[in-house]
């Protein structure tokens, strides 16, 4: 495992290889599949490859109330740019498809038109102020396990341990009980 906390600026940052970003694209609002097929082509070709798509995934909103359900797709970039600019690059594809923010003006979440995450890269540990890999919330979220282990079965996440399968096996267990 190679963990990075950033005391230097991000740009700091270099990679010599090709990493695995592991991404997860989710609409709850609008043409939702369209969304996020355009995110994908957008992806593309900013980045000059073709990603690897798991199936579609539909959920209930995490973290807010709404009516509208959300299709969330994890994809597999490989790609030697350091993770800070991925995510600047993510960042343009997100506004380019939609300028509303993901949140309201109290920081709650909110519908939105596209959200792409950076969920893990290979087995990278990031806390930075602007990027924490794995995602905080990797664990509890099944929109993102599900994909992960169609992507990445044998992917482990680096603090934990543990398999997608075994992820999702803890948060299906942790359900049950409640």
């Amino acid at each position: 495992m190679e963990h990075i906390n950033h005391t230097a600026p991000p740009c700091f940052f270099m990679t010599t290889h090709t990493m695995n970003y592991y991404l997860n694209i989710g609409s709850n609002i609008g043409n939702r599949q369209g969304n996020i097929s355009q995110a994908i082509n957008l992806i593309n070709s900013t980045f000059k490859t073709s990603v690897q798509c798991s199936s579609p995934v539909e959920s209930e909103p995490w973290g807010f109330d709404s009516g509208n359900t959300f299709v969330n797709e994890g994809i597999v970039l490989r790609t030697d740019r350091a993770p800070h600019d991925v995510l600047t690059a993510l960042q343009r594809v997100e506004r380019s498809i939609s300028d509303t923010s993901h949140r309201n003006a109290d920081g709650s979440y909110r519908d939105r038109v596209i959200d792409i995450d950076i969920v893990a890269i290979d087995h990278l540990v990031i806390d930075s102020p602007t990027l924490k890999v794995p995602h905080p919330h990797f664990a509890e979220r099944d929109f993102y396990i599900i994909p992960m282990q169609e992507l990445a079965p044998t992917w482990t996440h680096p603090r934990t341990h543990l398999t997608p399968c075994q992820m999702l096996n803890r948060l299906t267990a942790g359900a049950a009980a409640r």
